[in-house]
């Protein structure tokens, strides 16, 4: 790979450069940025203190950005990945500008990092192998990055059939867990999306020296498409899960209403029982059947009609349906 170089650990450059062109593209890719991957770029690029800043590993925006500094556009963008077990913002710093594009991220986006390594292997697969162009590059990074969302959406999709199912199978304590995980991870890839869509807007008005402003429209169009579709799915999801949340809950206040029924039932039944059992238990001189030869059977006698009296109000009344 000769247009490819790793210059330490965390800096990776790749030319992107088509024979018989007259200039060429550079892509250098950071992986978690520190003090000295951010004197690289000071020293050889020049950008602007404060992006830098934002730019190192350890510290994360609040939100996403496009800056438009003299010679360059600083971005800064969030993008959902899964990493055990729940769904979080990877961020990404981007600076753009004619002829290189610095890709700055964490190695826990692994649609980047794929995509960077296929890129080294064979860039004459990329659509800016005949371009040459930053911006079309800008433009294929975020592509591959949207696409990756729709791979998360499909797993919510197939936990949402596993819920479902768990809950007309009557799993309704198992299914409690999983609905609690679906709707934190939803939320989550909503929080990181939200404002995607008025960022990629502002991309839309980027000129590039190398591919028309038509063109460049129609790429960064296609982005705006991929962003409002991403968040119709995700308003579809979040109202499959809320639904089976509340049937689940139905399901179990049902589940909770029949136990609290049998439970009443059972204390209502036994308390003719308890009742006659405290009447004989107190030491009154003159009780009936006490100094019978029968009057313990007696006695039980009257508790079984009492309780069997109890079985047939509630039979007649329909309660034990």
């Amino acid at each position: 790979m000769p247009n490819y170089k790793k210059l330490n650990g965390k800096i990776e450059t790749l030319t992107i450069d088509k024979p018989g062109n007259d200039h060429d593209l550079r892509w250098i890719n950071i992986v978690d940025a520190g003090r000295k991957e951010i004197d690289y770029l000071r020293k050889n690029f020049g950008f602007n203190i404060d992006h830098l800043k934002a730019s190192v590993a350890n510290a994360f925006s609040q939100r996403p950005m496009v800056a438009e500094e003299e010679g360059y556009l600083f971005l800064i963008l969030h993008f959902p990945t899964f990493f055990k077990g729940k769904v979080i913002a990877g961020e990404i710093e981007f600076f753009i500008s004619h002829g290189y594009l610095v890709v700055l991220h964490n190695d826990n986006i692994p649609a980047l990092v794929d995509f960077f390594d296929k890129a080294k292997k064979d860039q004459n697969g990329l659509l800016s192998y005949g371009t040459e162009s930053s911006s079309t590059l800008l433009y294929e990074i975020l592509d591959r990055l949207l696409q990756s969302c729709y791979t998360l959406i499909d797993n919510n999709s197939l936990e949402i059939e596993v819920v479902e199912n768990l809950i007309f199978d009557k799993n309704q304590k198992e299914a409690v867990e999983k609905i609690l995980n679906l709707r934190r991870n939803i939320i989550n890839i909503r929080k990181i999306m939200q404002n995607h869509k008025s960022i990629l807007q502002k991309l839309l008005t980027m000129k590039s020296t190398l591919v028309p402003a038509e063109e460049l429209k129609v790429q960064y169009g296609r982005l705006i498409e991929h962003s409002k579709r991403i968040w119709e799915m995700l308003d579809n999801q979040k109202e499959m899960v809320d639904v089976l949340n509340d049937t689940n809950e139905s399901l179990l206040n049902d589940r909770m209403n029949n136990i609290m029924k049998t439970l009443t039932l059972f204390s209502v039944i036994v308390f003719p029982l308890t009742l006659m059992a405290g009447i004989f238990g107190m030491n009154a001189k003159y009780m009936p059947f006490v100094n019978s030869r029968f009057g313990f059977w007696m006695i039980l006698a009257i508790m079984a009609l009492g309780s069997w009296f109890m079985l047939g109000y509630f039979k007649k009344k329909k309660w034990l349906d």
